[in-house]
């Protein structure tokens, strides 16, 4: 029979090593119960200055749980998560943090938004402006075979710091392994984000949430790629009803054509909507999505952010 497990508060980790001891022990199908801090561990708390962002310290950033070692789990296996709960707690905040994001260099000062998230369903950028709430974890990966201790940001070769926001409850991640046990770990945990998460930071936000994990022989997908499944009608339930605005940037460059996108969002929004260029970029970063339009009409490629018009109430 499947056990549960739960991981306490506050055993976490910084860094992605294989040789950290595991937290946990599950065999295949067992259900492990979480609960993590915001990405920063607590340096930015409930209605602190932007000031606070020019002073994280980068070693706390992402606090992981884990590692969970699963039975089984040998490398060129697929180690298979499902997320089964996902339960934001009563608080979260975006930022602007400088030298970070898509438009960094414009936007050079520490700049923060804080979040009620007590009603469970969206979060007020402005009395007019609400955005779903569509909770899940930022960050999920396994060690990789690499010895020694390796920053969370960016990504690995085991996944890791993937802002996938799709990956809500009723998602299948499958992740390669690289050690025995896949030694996986999890936070960074967000209330919401657009594709691209273009300021940096989604709803950053302490979260309980609940796993099951699998194993797969054999099967897992290439070193840095991963697959997930999604449930039916997961991808935009609580965006599509009333369509979109979409910005569509073209030029050689994919980069600065999703900058070109975002900064005519942007614009848009100011104009438009009247809201100040930061929080026009928050909102990007929460509710806008990038996408790439196409591709293969070289030299010229094409960029779009679409912007649910179902946030504005």
């Amino acid at each position: 029979m499947p056990r549960e497990h739960v991981v306490e508060r506050g055993k976490v980790h910084y860094k992605w090593d294989n040789s950290l001891p595991p937290v946990v022990e599950v065999e295949p199908g067992d259900v492990v119960h979480f609960e993590t801090n915001e990405v920063t561990d607590g340096q930015v708390t409930p209605g602190c200055p932007a000031s606070r962002l020019a002073e994280i310290d980068f070693d706390r950033l992402y606090p992981l749980a884990g590692p969970v070692y699963v039975k089984g789990a040998e490398p060129g296996d697929a180690l298979v998560v499902e997320m089964l709960e996902l339960r934001p707690l009563e608080w979260g905040w975006t930022g602007i943090l400088p030298g970070l994001g898509l438009l960094a260099d414009e936007f050079p000062e520490p700049y923060i938004r804080h979040f009620d998230l007590s009603n469970g369903h969206y979060a007020e950028l402005r009395s007019d402006i609400r955005i779903p709430l569509q909770p899940f974890c930022g960050t999920m990966g396994v060690a990789t075979d690499e010895p020694g201790r390796h920053d969370v940001l960016p990504p690995t070769k085991g996944a890791g710091n993937i802002d996938t926001r799709h990956l809500n409850v009723g998602a299948k991640l499958s992740l390669p392994v690289f050690v025995p046990g896949a030694m996986f770990s999890v936070g960074d945990c967000h209330a919401a984000q657009g594709d691209g998460e273009v300021c940096v930071t989604g709803i950053e936000c302490p979260m309980a949430f609940t796993l099951r994990f699998d194993v797969e022989k054999g099967r897992g997908p290439r070193p840095w790629s991963y697959r997930f499944v999604t449930p039916p009608g997961s991808l935009q339930p609580r965006y599509d009803e009333r369509g979109y605005l979409a910005i569509t940037a073209l030029g050689p460059d994919l980069m600065e054509d999703a900058r070109n996108a975002i900064r005519d969002l942007i614009a848009w929004l100011g104009r438009e909507k009247g809201l100040s260029r930061e929080d026009a970029y928050v909102l990007c970063s929460l509710a806008a999505d990038l996408k790439v339009s196409q591709i293969v009409d070289r030299p010229n490629w094409g960029v779009s952010a679409y912007l649910a018009l179902s946030v504005f109430v």
